[in-house]
């Protein structure tokens, strides 16, 4: 039987913000991303928000490659997060994988909110002040010890059609 939704995004007041981030490490070292938010320059692990219609991995992979221009592999799950910006009261809804390069070389250009990408080590990761949020830390670390699910933890079905 079809699956009917009696409310959308658009008449939510409380719209959920569910998002992906990959945890991409190499040489010991943590794959960043820094933009601009608000006044402040942050520093964030590749992510965004998933799109209508798109399956998590997918958003995944287009985000990897818009924010840093590598494409990726998704190696396992992370974790799910949730975490809600005091200054902007949204809540976010985050799925994070491992992940790592597919290649040693961007081969598609970043978005121009991405101000630059950055390999740095767990220590300086700890130094910065301007993380976007508490969950980028808490990604690296939780990778750092290991949690990392089987990509079989997320079932993703495809659209149905329509019918008459």
């Amino acid at each position: 039987p079809p699956y009917l939704l009696e409310s959308t995004l658009s008449d939510m007041s409380n719209p959920i913000h569910l998002t992906v981030a990959a945890v991409i490490c190499q040489d010991d070292r943590f794959l960043l991303v820094s933009e601009q938010s608000a006044d402040l320059l942050v520093y964030n692990q590749p992510a965004g928000h998933v799109e209508a219609g798109e399956h998590l991995t997918d958003a995944m992979l287009r985000e990897a490659r818009e924010e840093t221009g590598f494409d990726i592999e998704l190696l396992g799950v992370i974790g799910l997060s949730t975490y809600t910006s005091a200054a902007a009261q949204i809540t976010y809804y985050r799925v994070s994988f491992a992940a790592r390069l597919m290649s040693d070389q961007p081969s598609h250009a970043t978005d121009p909110e991405i101000l630059g990408t950055h390999w740095l080590t767990y220590e300086q990761l700890c130094a910065l002040a301007n993380l976007r949020s508490p969950l980028v830390l808490s990604d690296v670390e939780r990778f750092r010890k290991g949690e990392i699910y089987p990509l079989a933890l997320i079932k993703e079905f495809p659209m149905e059609s329509s019918h008459p």
